[in-house]
């Protein structure tokens, strides 16, 4: 593996991002600006494409770094069962890739994220922004690279849900209104609180490679039983705000679109305790809820969308 590398095509290139969860990154950027036109606002198309680039490649970037950190902590290499969901893309394992490539790949995509932040920032000369742009930056980096190794430190799974949900729905909120306010927080508490569960769930298999690597996960940390739990308390939490959201006389649309999920919430709730069961695949949960959470965003901006229409009336243009 540590020979000649073989010439390398873009789509490995691409692979090896692992596109497939790059929505993670991708919806709460729709659902901020969703929630920017219940604001009032026009849909500022040039900032919500800017916006949904500079995310996108900052995860890209920051699910290729990983892996290079991964390969370095031994984690991936002590992971023998890997998953769809879990144990990373592994190109450096299979010698698709050498760890220097991935190392470079992943500081050019961020380096990519990062200037189209700037950009965002010399143009709205916002001061939120640039924290916001920062704080997805630095996570992403320093998510397992050392020295600081957020992921490995009993608080990546927070870290994840604040980076993912509250940071850019309500960044990509400001980018809309140029304000700050309580409108998103439901709905941006509800995109957290799901990929906090998609983090969370992808823990379970990892468990003793991530155990062996001293990778302090909550399923490490806790156990399985009690990650269970967790996993439960959270669910029903999205369905709680969803609730409040539905009652409320500006998002009542948006909350009422979440709750369409309830049948993928009873699902997930019932297959997350299949991590306790040896007769089944367990990962069928890991599924459930990445799909959970893409339609759980869907529908939060469709609804965000019927809620806009529903006050006064507004411009798609900005």
């Amino acid at each position: 593996m540590k020979g000649s590398q073989k010439p390398t095509s873009w789509i490995t290139y691409f692979q090896a991002t692992r596109p497939t969860f790059l929505t993670a990154s991708m919806i709460p950027v729709a659902v901020g600006t969703a929630a920017g036109m219940v604001a009032g606002g026009g849909v500022d198309w040039a900032m919500f494409i800017a916006a949904m680039a500079g995310v996108v490649f900052l995860h890209a970037g920051a699910n290729v770094i990983n892996d290079y950190y991964d390969h370095l902590s031994g984690d991936d290499w002590y992971n023998i069962s890997p998953t769809p969901f879990s144990g990373g893309r592994r190109f450096i394992q299979t010698g698709i890739l050498s760890p220097r490539q991935t190392q470079r790949l992943g500081l050019v995509l961020l380096g990519i994220g990062a200037c189209i932040g700037l950009c965002i920032v010399a143009i709205k000369r916002s001061l939120f922004i640039l924290l916001i742009g920062l704080a997805g930056t630095l996570g992403g980096y320093f998510y397992t690279a050392r020295p600081i190794q957020i992921g490995y430190r009993g608080i990546g799974e927070i870290s994840i849900g604040l980076l993912f949900g509250l940071l850019p729905v309500y960044g990509s909120y400001y980018l809309q209104t140029s304000h700050i306010d309580l409108l998103p927080l439901g709905p941006a508490l509800i995109i957290s609180l799901l990929i906090f569960l998609v983090i969370l769930i992808n823990e379970f298999p990892d468990r003793d490679p991530d155990r062996l690597a001293g990778k302090k996960t909550l399923v490490v940390l806790l156990g399985p039983k009690a990650c269970i739990q967790i996993y439960r308390m959270a669910l029903l939490s999205t369905v709680i705000v969803a609730l409040l959201m539905a009652a409320s006389s500006s998002l009542g649309w948006a909350g009422l679109a979440s709750l369409l999920t309830l049948p993928l919430v009873v699902l997930a709730w019932r297959q997350a305790g299949l991590y306790q069961a040896c007769f089944t695949d367990p990962t069928v949960a890991n599924r459930t809820t990445l799909i959970l959470h893409a339609t759980a965003g869907l529908a939060l901006v469709l609804g965000l969308v019927m809620d806009a229409l529903c006050q006064a009336p507004i411009s798609l243009l900005p």
